[in-house]
């Protein structure tokens, strides 16, 4: 399963590490793939990951994800 959100606050390459590391120490999520000039990160799982887990990552890598 894959899905994209999009992610504020992001501009720099410090900024796609802390959130590639915190979405990717999600359980289940198998990669992370986060793209800096759209604004957004791509997650490929082996279940279905609550959007709440993925904001709470988000949040702890300093940035916020856009509904």
């Amino acid at each position: 399963m894959t899905v994209t959100y999009s992610v504020e606050g992001m501009t720099c390459g410090h900024c796609v590490n802390s959130v590639s590391g915190e979405v990717g120490a999600i359980d289940g999520v198998t990669s992370v793939s986060v793209d800096l000039k759209a604004g957004t990160v791509t997650l490929s799982s082996t279940a279905p990951i609550a959007v709440d887990a993925v904001a709470k990552a988000v949040d702890e890598a300093g940035y916020r994800l856009v509904a």
